[in-house]
Parts: structure tokens; C-alpha cells; sequence
């Protein structure tokens, strides 16, 4: 029996780790010439913690993570409009959050996974599908034929397009810039987004005394204003954000800077198709602003897993987690996209009225919130 995954990021390789664990051999096939992840810094929640644990490789992620004690948004002057703390988390849940590098990440999930079962420089775009064999098409001419495949191949998936061909990406409104300095330890405890009419910085500090930020714009999709954008005309479009924003930014010239339009994926009906299921961000893309983008595909990889040990088929442990991932990523889908929303807010009355809400808000009903992204049944 060959099964095949598209895709060498954080969902095909957690993937690639169920599959073995449950006994069964996996391809990789990976676009990219060499395994190196673009990227910068990610969050793993809770919920994201207790899938590693599932496939039992949590032992081998928290060490190289660090933990967070709160995670606040402010407005730009330095004052707080909501805080949550992580020891309210901690003791509900069990498991705090944590941050990581996104490559310390991949290099983590790289060793449980045969190295030898992973190809590089096979990007796959187009597929046939006669009901009990796929034959995958490279870009370099090539084919290969496998029984099942997991497309994990990220939401620009050629793949997810040849079996849900309205499949639709969304705009969501606002373009970003993200980096990381070193040397930062003094700079951030914990992580934070500022909230304003002209924009919103993000910073999240990580091991090593790293320290990844972000910085979102509102604009039109490929605005061509923003594409040679670099950190010194973000300090000046930022130059009126309390400390340290302006340190950072400074710190961050002639460090490697990513710029993305950030888009999301409109909820689909259906993962599993047949012999092939969706997975990651080829099937539930959402915006970054959970910061469960990591953590579902964690998660895709735990429940996948947990259906591959029952008696029962592929193609029916394929349609068995359809059933159980449908409903938790649309919600999270939904949420990313409304909270992106209500943070890009552009109109300064309506962003003071929304400031002063969350101010009003009481504890609980983040907690509530919590209870509902955290409170996962593997």
C-alpha cells in the first residue's frame, strides 16, 4: 500500500509522524529544493500541546519552546485593552502557551520522520484519480502513482484545486510584514498586539532572546505602495507607537524581512475525497490572528492519528475525520477573519468604541472563548 503526502511543512510532517506511529509507511514529496522553512516566529496553544502529546513528540517540542505569561493588546499609547494571562490558562487547561521558532519547529518534526521518505524539489500540480490508485504530476515532468494521498500542501494547493475546484481564497483586507531580532530579552516578557487606525505591531518574544514581530497594514491586495516596503518605512508609519516599537523596528533594518498579503480559505464541505483528504492549510486555511494556524494542522495530524488505529478502513478513517474537523476549523476560520476585522478597524470612532468595550468586557467571557479553542478530544 502507497501513501503519499504533499507537502513537507508542519502539517505533512506531523502527518507523516501519525501515519508511522499508527504503522504505515509515508512518501513526502516536498516543493521546495531543500528543507529549509520560511518563517519566523508561532505560537502553540494549549490545544496545539495536547495534540503533540497524542503522538507523543510534545516532550521533545516544549524544551525548545518558551512560555508565555500573558498576551495583552494595547492601544498605541502603551495602555491595555485587554489582557489574558496565562496562568488563569494554565491552571484551566493544564498547559500554558508557548512560542517557537517556526524552523526549530520543522527541525523537530524533520527527526520523526525518515528522512529517506522525503523528496524535495517535487512540486506537485495536477493529479489523476480513478477511484483506487492517484498518479501525482511534478513540475519537472514527472509522475508517481499512490493508493492514497494527503495534499498538505498549503492554501495556493494545485492539488485541493483538481478535487474541490470551488474551493475560493479571501482577501482579508490588510497586508504584513513579520521578522525577528536577537538580542531581545529586555524587550518584551510577554506577548502583545497594539492596536490603530493606521495599523497594528505585534511582538512575541521567543527562546534565545529572540523576539519575532509583525506589523499589518490595511490595503488593497497587491498594492504596489507596500511591495519594496522595508523596516525603515515601517518605523516612520509607526513612529508614533509606545515602546519599544520603534526600537524594534529600528533593530529589525538589514535583518530578513517577510511581506504577505494575508488571505484566508473559504470553508469547504468536505476534506476527504474517496482516497484523498485534505489536511492543514490546503483545507482550512485561516488568518493568523488566533494563532492557531500551527496548531490545527497539530491538531489534523493527533485526530488523524487517533482514526488510523481503529479497525476500520483509510478511505473511512479519511470520511471519520471530515466529521470530527469540519466544524472546529470553519469556527476557527470564522473567528481569525472576524477578530482581523474588529483589530483593522480603520475608523477612529468605531475603533474607540470597540477599545472601550473590550475594556468593559468581563474575564469570564474570555475564558468562555478559551474553553471553546483550547477544549479538544483527541
Amino acid at each position: 500500500m502507497k501513501i503519499t503526502i504533499t507537502g513537507a511543512g508542519i502539517a505533512g510532517l506531523t502527518a507523516a509522524i501519525a501515519f508511522s506511529k499508527a504503522g504505515y509507511e509515508t512518501t513526502v514529496f516536498e516543493a521546495a529544493p531543500t528543507l529549509s522553512p520560511v518563517g519566523a516566529g508561532l505560537g502553540l496553544a494549549p490545544n496545539a500541546i495536547n495534540a503533540l502529546a497524542v503522538l507523543d513528540i510534545a516532550d521533545d517540542i516544549i524544551p525548545i519552546g518558551r512560555r508565555l505569561p500573558h498576551f495583552r493588546i494595547l492601544d498605541r499609547s502603551g495602555r491595555v485593552i485587554s489582557e489574558n494571562d496565562s496562568d488563569i490558562i494554565g491552571r484551566k487547561f493544564g498547559l500554558d502557551n508557548f512560542t517557537i521558532h517556526r524552523r526549530h519547529l520543522h527541525d523537530a518534526l524533520l527527526g520523526g520522520v525518515d528522512a529517506a521518505s522525503i523528496h524535495t524539489g517535487k512540486k506537485a500540480i495536477d493529479l489523476e484519480n480513478d477511484g483506487s490508485q492517484v498518479r501525482l504530476h511534478f513540475a519537472d515532468g514527472t509522475s508517481y502513482k499512490t493508493d492514497y494521498l494527503i495534499v498538505a500542501d498549503g492554501i495556493n494547493s494545485k492539488l485541493r484545486q483538481k478535487v474541490a475546484p470551488h474551493a475560493q481564497k479571501r482577501y482579508a483586507g490588510y497586508t504584513c510584514w513579520r521578522g525577528v531580532i536577537d538580542h531581545a530579552g529586555a524587550l518584551a516578557d510577554g506577548a502583545s498586539e497594539t492596536w490603530d487606525t493606521t495599523g497594528r505591531f505585534g511582538i512575541v518574544p521567543l527562546p534565545d532572546e529572540q523576539l519575532y514581530w509583525f506589523a499589518c497594514v490595511a490595503a488593497e491586495a497587491g498594492d504596489a505602495r507596500y511591495r519594496t516596503f522595508l523596516p525603515e518605512n515601517l518605523a516612520q508609519r509607526f513612529a508614533h507607537f509606545h515602546d519599544p516599537v520603534p526600537e524594534i523596528l529600528s533593530r529589525a533594518q538589514g535583518r530578513p524581512l517577510f511581506h504577505h498579503d494575508i488571505y484566508d480559505l473559504a470553508p469547504l464541505d468536505h476534506y476527504a475525497y474517496g482516497n484523498i483528504l485534505l489536511i492543514g492549510d490546503a483545507a482550512h486555511c485561516a488568518t493568523p490572528n488566533m494563532g492557531q494556524g500551527a496548531c490545527q494542522a497539530i491538531e489534523d495530524a493527533a485526530i488523524l492519528y487517533t482514526e488510523l488505529r481503529k479497525d476500520i478502513s483509510l478511505e473511512e478513517a479519511f470520511i471519520a475525520f471530515e466529521n470530527r474537523r469540519l466544524e472546529r476549523t470553519q469556527y476557527i476560520i470564522s473567528q481569525s477573519r472576524k477578530i482581523g476585522s474588529l483589530a483593522q478597524i480603520g475608523n477612529p470612532l468605531l475603533a474607540g468604541l470597540r477599545n472601550a468595550a473590550l475594556r468593559l468586557a468581563p474575564a469570564s467571557l474570555r475564558e468562555k472563548q478559551f474553553e471553546k479553542l483550547y477544549n479538544v478530544t483527541f
